[in-house]
C-alpha cells in the first residue's frame, strides 16, 4: 500500500500546474528539438539528437514522478 503524501493546497496547485505545462508545452518543445536535431543527418554521430533524446527522457521521468506524487495525495 502506498503511503499518502500530505501537502498544502498551494503545493498541490504548483504540482498540477507544472504537470500541465510539461505535458503540453514541454512535450511540444521537445518534439521540435528532436525533429530539428534529426534533420542534421546521420543519427549515429549526431550529438544534438542524443542530447535531445536524453532531455526528453528526463522530461518524461519528471512527468511520471509528478503523476506518482499526485496519485498519493
Amino acid at each position: 500500500m502506498q503511503s499518502p503524501i500530505y501537502m498544502t493546497k498551494e503545493g498541490l496547485n504548483k504540482f498540477e500546474e507544472e504537470l500541465r505545462i510539461l505535458k503540453s508545452k514541454g512535450r511540444v518543445e521537445m518534439a521540435e528539438k528532436i525533429a530539428y536535431a534529426r534533420s542534421h543527418g546521420d543519427l549515429s554521430e549526431n550529438a544534438d539528437y542524443d542530447a535531445a533524446k536524453h532531455e526528453q527522457e528526463l522530461l518524461e521521468m519528471r512527468i511520471s514522478r509528478i503523476e506518482s506524487i499526485l496519485s498519493k495525495v
